[in-house]
This record gives C-alpha cells, structure tokens and sequence, in this order.
C-alpha cells in the first residue's frame, strides 16, 4: 500500500521510515551535535564507555519518553491526568513555553546563526536579524500545514540531513583526524559517569513530551486514528530515531576522541567540530557544518512549534494558525536578545523543569503497579519539584540561597540531587499505596 491510501489499519513501510526519519529529525538539535563531539574529546581511550552513559541517558530517556507518551495517546495532557487537572496545566503550559517560544524555539535560531554563518560572515545584530527573519520565515511555512509534517521533514528535509552526517560520520571513522588521544580530567575515573551526565544534561526528555503530540498529528493526518495503532507506529517512530540519534553519537564521540592533536585547545564541541572540517575538507568543510546544524535547528524549531501551535490552539479555543503565527513573531523577537542572555535565563528554568519530566515518565511507565496513582504521583512529583527549584537555584548560580543539606546529597554536584529522594519517596507512597488497598480489601 502506498502513503496515499494508508488507513488506521495500515501504514505502510515507506510511512514508516518517514515518520521515524521525522522524529530523528525533530530530536536533533545543534546540542546533539555538539555535546557528543566535546565530550569524545575529553574521554579520548575512554571513549567507548562515555559512549555507552551517553546513550542511556541521550536515547534511552528520549525513547522513554516518547513509549510513555504513546501509551496514553500521545499528549502531555494524557500524561499529567493523575496530577489533577489544574497542576497538570499549569506543569503542561510551562514545559511547552519553557522548550517553545521562551527558550528552546529562539535559541534554534541564535545557535545556528552562531555556527553556521558568523564563521563566514562575522557577527552583527544586524545580521542576526536578518538571519532570524529568513529562519523563522521557512519555519512558519514548514509548521503552519502540521498535516504535511511527515512529507516535508521526513521525506525531504531529513534525507539532506543523513546524507550530510553521513558523509561527517563517515569521515570520523575513515579520516580521523588523529590517533585517539588520552582520557582528560574526570574521565580518567569516571568516564561512564561523564558520558551518562553529557547525555542528561541535552535535556532531550523534555522535548520528547512536546514531540509526542507532533508524531500522532503527523499519523492521523495520514489517516491512521486508532488508539493501538497510534501507540505501536510511534513507538516504531521512536525506535528508528533512536537507532539514529545512536548512528550519530558514535560516529561524533569518535571524532571528538581523535581530534585532540588539532583540537586541544578547543573549548565547546562547536570549536571541535569546527576545526576538525577544517582540517578534513578544508573550506568545504564549513558549509557542511553549518548545512548540519541550521537543518538540526530548523527540524526541531519546527517539531516544537507545532507541538506548542496544537497544545495551546486545543486550551485556548484559538485557531492553530493564529497561535502558530504568534509564538513564531514571539520566538523572532526573543532570539534577537543575543546566545547569551538566553543561556542566561533559559538553563536554571530548563534545569528545574528537567527532573519533573523524567520523573513523570518514569512513573507513567510503573503506573500500573498502584491502586492509587494518584497518591504515588502526586508525593513523588512533589519532593521532586522542591530539588528542582534546588537544581535550577544552583543553576542560576544561587547555591548561596540552597541550605547545605541538598548539596550533601548524592550526584547532587552534577544537579541530580533529586535522583535518591525521588527513588524513596516513591517506594515509601508504593509501601502506603499497598497498605491502604489491603485495608480496603479487607474491610
């Protein structure tokens, strides 16, 4: 069967590798480029291991994500349900301006400006400007049809993206740069821990709450309606872009690792990246970057503004065009505050918001192991938004405000102080929830 005659009881394998090709787009952003590249370059021998803690939290958070979303139906609104109405809003409305037209949205824009044309051009705020117009022009375009999603991202604009990492990867593994250096600073010790913290902080989960909504609008726009097989294709969705994302991470913490004999002085993986082309392709070199990276940040842009344009055209009885139209204006008009004021700002509200989205999916996934979801959810997320305030406090760079007992806890250094007083709470309100069921039962 081909895509145009796909049903809610057939999608056909072309659909598919469409979709999960879309997802693998929406995922990755300049930051999944990045990251990688940097840490490879620290970990140098120890590069497989940070490789392998990578990957647990940088894809397997993600595909967490986007399985839990796909077994209530594919929106935040669905997950959130056990909160109560009014806290499970008020969590959906600031993860969606958090990753939207707050932060996320605009920082698309401003960081590949910064990678993709400062190298050739210099930077001006004039340039920027004109950058963000055109930028932001094609986003609006490619989100104001959310029903050509799947035709336009992952039939179009994700194969130019593969066949760009691809010839990037490819030429990692075939023309390193180098042999592969020394493991550098916490590395040597740790390098599993390094990798699986680098993989945390691409704060990817959060984005999958929003990318959910965007896969099951893209599936039934091509037809495909039923709840079963909105669950399974996106749980396919999900795979494939995984299987990506992975493809990807190897092929740049090889990169990173062997490029320490041109790259030493390198301080972000940006600056890696940068001059490793260089050094492979000469001045080609850097028009393959910045084609990597503003299709990176355009697909996410895209992925997030829709999901932003559904979310809040379905809460506000606004139609979606008109809602799309002015998140996109809002995210033109913040992006022109500069990188760095938004790194400023954006990262102690992402940081807070981080622990309360793995946690939420995680309990999504156990929620059939309680009588009362309700009680479980509620107590957990509660203790875990009090560390997330912490996290985002010392993010901020106010630790001073944060009394000495959360930084004594364990990981509380690398912000996931939460992590030990989320896992007991939990099995502490999982001990209560058996107890009251018992009592019930027996009465």
């Amino acid at each position: 069967m081909n895509t145009t005659t796909a049903t809610s009881s057939h999608f056909s394998r072309r659909d598919v590798f469409a979709l999960g090709f879309m997802t693998f787009a929406l995922f990755l952003g300049a930051g999944n480029i990045i990251f990688p590249a940097e840490s490879g370059l620290q970990a140098g021998t120890t590069v497989w291991h940070a490789a392998l803690g990578f990957l647990l939290t940088g894809v397997g958070l993600p595909l967490l994500t986007v399985v839990a979303l796909a077994r209530v139906g594919g929106g935040l609104t669905e997950l959130t349900q056990p909160l109560g109405n009014a806290v499970g809003t008020i969590l959906a409305v600031a993860v969606y301006l958090a990753i939207g037209p707050f932060f996320a949205t605009p920082r698309t824009a401003v960081v590949s400006y910064e990678i993709g044309v400062v190298p050739f051009f210099g930077s001006s705020s004039t340039g920027l400007l004109l950058y963000s117009t055109a930028y932001f022009a094609l986003v609006l375009y490619l989100a104001i049809t959310p029903n050509k999603i799947i035709d336009r991202i992952g039939t179009v604009i994700t194969p130019v993206l593969l066949a760009a990492l691809a010839i990037l990867g490819g030429a990692a593994f075939l023309q390193p740069a180098g042999a592969v250096g020394q493991a550098l600073g916490l590395y040597q010790q740790e390098a599993f821990l390094q990798g699986f913290l680098q993989g945390y902080l691409t704060m990817d989960a959060l984005g999958a709450l929003a990318f959910g909504v965007v896969i099951a609008t893209a599936l039934r726009s091509k037809g495909v309606h039923a709840a079963g097989s909105i669950t399974r294709y996106s749980i396919y969705a999900g795979l494939i872009a995984a299987v990506g994302l992975s493809a990807v991470y190897l092929s740049l913490f090889y990169l990173g690792a062997t490029s320490q004999g041109i790259a030493s002085e390198a301080q972000n993986g940006g600056q890696v990246l940068a001059l490793y082309v260089q050094h492979v392709f000469g001045p080609v070199g850097n028009l393959l970057l910045a084609l990597v990276i503003a299709l990176a940040c355009l697909t996410t842009a895209v992925g997030l503004l829709v999901a932003c344009g559904e979310f809040f055209s379905q809460r506000l009885n606004i139609a979606y065009k008109y809602v799309v139209l002015f998140f996109v204006l809002f995210s033109w008009g913040v992006s022109n505050q500069g990188l760095e004021q938004l790194i400023q700002v954006s990262i102690p509200v992402l940081t807070g918001l981080y622990p309360l989205a793995i946690v939420l999916v995680v309990l999504s996934l156990l929620d059939r192991c309680w009588h009362s979801t309700a009680l479980v959810f509620r107590g957990t997320m509660l203790v875990t938004l009090v560390f997330g305030v912490v996290d985002g406090l010392a993010a901020a760079g106010l630790a001073s405000w944060v009394p000495e007992l959360f930084h004594q806890l364990p990981l509380a250094q690398q912000q996931m102080g939460w992590l030990v007083p989320a896992i007991v709470v939990m099995l502490g309100l999982t001990v209560v929830d058996r107890y009251y069921a018992r009592d019930a039962l027996a009465h």
